[in-house]
Parts: structure tokens; C-alpha cells; sequence
């Protein structure tokens, strides 16, 4: 699955748990051997997606990596 591919399944996971879809910007930062997928929300939302003790958000990290498991990159995620 390509980078774009698998940005647009993690904006469609992460615009679902949150209150405010039409605030996430999800944007790719490509490097050598890694993508880190920068995730913006409001801040409100910003629970929501990490989840408790960071499962949420890990959860979405497993996810993206195995959507890309492929790939020669590896896909990191941050929220910012």
C-alpha cells in the first residue's frame, strides 16, 4: 500500500474518533528509510485520538504500519 494510501485510511480512522473531522490535517514528512505522519486536531480532540495510556494512538501506529508492512519505509506517526 503507498504512503498516500495509507495516509488517507489513518485521516479516515482518526476524522472518526474525534469531534471536530473537519479540523484533522494529516500531513506525510518523507525521509530517507522513514514517513513520519504529522497528525494535527483541535485541541479538544487531542484525548480523544491518544486514548488512554496511549493506546488509541498506538493502535493507529500498528494499524499504519501493517497498511504499509511492504513498504521499504518505515511509518512513524506524531500528534502535534
Amino acid at each position: 500500500m503507498s504512503i498516500e494510501t495509507t495516509r488517507k485510511m489513518v485521516e479516515g480512522l482518526v476524522k472518526a474518533l474525534v469531534e471536530n473531522p473537519d479540523e484533522v490535517v494529516i500531513k506525510p514528512i518523507e525521509g530517507d528509510n522513514t514517513v513520519v505522519l504529522e497528525i494535527q486536531v483541535s485541541p479538544e480532540d487531542t484525548g480523544k485520538v491518544i486514548g488512554k495510556k496511549g493506546r488509541t494512538i498506538n493502535a493507529l501506529r500498528t494499524i499504519a504500519r501493517a497498511a504499509t508492512g511492504d513498504s521499504d519505509k518505515k511509518v512513524l506517526m506524531e500528534l502535534i
